[in-house]
């Protein structure tokens, strides 16, 4: 027994000392499960780690204080109206008259100058020598140029070197192109405020522009201003113009720009309203030498007068007037208008053809062609006394049936009612196939009409051997 005691004592100390270790190990393990807890409250380590950095982004320090917006007005420019002035003006003084000069300097100020926000100042300096105050008188606060359209000779050739200058600056600034344009109108608006010479070269200047392309004939209505009609100074400004335009182009392209823009029909308001006709038109311009302007202007009237009486005739159809009343109306607008009957056989064929909505089926329209026609015969018949007007309703009846598909095969029918209704002879009708007609579905309306006409032919052959057999 006694040499068993050491083994029980060691086996107990062994025993101690395991409880303690776990004991040991337990509060460790403790302490460090609630360090970890403490730390990382949600479990994730990774997710923890990303939520601690972002904290600690959070929590950098920042500025504090009021920031302030900067406001573009607030910004200082590069240039304002005077210092650009004085650019302008001191290159110009240091070409002189040298035009080439003067160009290649407005190439190479392009670069260095705003050109875009101070156009408007650059185009006065270049016409009037210096900026331009309301009503067209020159600004005293800034120095000047002698050198500067107003001051320049007036003649064509002076002007036309001129008219490079500009061409070649806006087609080198493109962006520049409107701001001339409206620095042009507003040159216009100012002529009471420039003297007779200045307002001569201004109007040779735009006329070389206008024909050259540079700048749009809707610049002119500015001529049509109240003050400036009544004083007379629009229409010896548009002498002037004119005179220019013409000289470098024909009235052709004239009256094409004029179309383009509108303008075509307003030349008349270049005078005050009491003498606003065409004769008094006619006269003025062509007493000044524009005798082609004069005529066009007198074109253009007449044209207008056709299409408010071609429009006045359709609504007459419309209203279902009686033919006699048409017909009364008629002869008087030819007698007011001084129109051809020629003229006016179209014109009635034109609105007799718009009165009605034709049928979209080709074996329909024909019939209702003729119903329609047969009703209106009594009014061509009034207008076709001369075989020139026969022969020119057979070209308009050739003419819509060819633009108007659906009446290509009504053509011989057409003409056949025109005869037996005796608005078209036999005459007209073997000259226009003979000879006179278009080339315009040339060979369907001949072969159309081509037993008709033989028909017209031999009966013409038996009435004339029975005449011979009476004599």
């Amino acid at each position: 027994v006694g040499s068993q005691i050491p083994r029980v004592r060691a086996s107990g100390f062994n025993y101690f000392n395991l409880l303690v270790f776990q004991l040991l190990f337990s509060s460790v393990f403790f302490l460090i499960y609630g360090a970890w807890r403490l730390f990382f409250p949600n479990g994730d380590f990774l997710s923890s780690r990303e939520s601690f950095m972002s904290n600690q982004r959070q929590q950098k320090p920042t500025l504090t204080g009021q920031r302030f917006k900067t406001r573009k007005r607030d910004e200082k420019e590069r240039f304002d109206p005077s210092q650009f002035q004085e650019s302008i003006v001191q290159g110009l003084n240091q070409t002189g008259t040298d035009l080439e000069a003067v160009a290649k300097f407005l190439d190479a100020s392009g670069a260095k100058l705003d050109y875009r926000r101070y156009a408007e100042i650059l185009f006065d300096i270049l016409v009037a020598g210096g900026m331009l105050a309301p009503g067209g008188t020159l600004s005293d606060d800034v120095t000047c140029t002698e050198f500067c359209l107003f001051k320049a000779q007036e003649d064509m050739e002076t002007m036309q070197a001129y008219a490079q200058v500009f061409n070649k600056l806006i087609r080198r600034y493109k962006y520049l192109e409107k701001g001339f344009e409206e620095e042009i109108k507003k040159l216009l608006l100012f002529l009471k405020g420039f003297t007779e010479s200045e307002r001569n070269k201004l109007a040779m200047l735009t006329g070389i522009l206008l024909a050259n392309g540079n700048l749009s004939a809707s610049i002119l209505s500015s001529l049509f201003n109240e003050n400036l009609v009544k004083e007379g100074v629009s229409a010896c400004f548009a002498v002037k113009l004119f005179k220019s335009w013409l000289s470098e182009k024909d009235i052709n392209s004239v009256a094409a720009s004029l179309r383009k823009v509108g303008m075509d029909n307003r030349l008349m308001e270049l005078f005050p309203a009491n003498k606003r006709s065409c004769e008094h038109f006619s006269k003025y311009f062509t007493d000044a030498g524009l005798k082609e302007l004069s005529d066009f202007a007198r074109n253009q009237q007449s044209i207008g007068a056709r299409k408010e009486l071609q429009k006045e005739l359709q609504d007459q159809m419309s209203r279902g007037d009686p033919l006699k009343d048409i017909i009364v109306y008629v002869r008087e607008e030819i007698k007011k208008n001084n129109i051809s009957e020629q003229t006016m056989i179209g014109l009635i064929w034109s609105s007799v053809m718009s009165s009605v909505e034709w049928n979209k089926k080709e074996e329909l329209v024909t019939e209702q062609a003729i119903k329609h026609l047969k009703q209106y015969s009594p009014l061509l018949k009034a207008f076709t006394s001369q075989g020139l007007s026969e022969l020119t309703l057979l070209l308009k009846i050739q003419e819509y049936c060819y633009d108007n598909i659906h009446f290509m095969k009504a053509f011989q029918k057409i003409v056949v009612l025109l005869y037996k209704a005796d608005v078209l002879s036999e005459e007209a009708i073997l000259k226009w196939y003979n000879e006179a007609h278009q080339a315009k579905g040339k060979s369907v309306f001949l072969e159309q009409m081509k037993k008709f006409v033989e028909w017209l032919k031999n009966a013409e052959e038996e009435s004339e051997s029975e005449e011979e057999e009476a004599d």
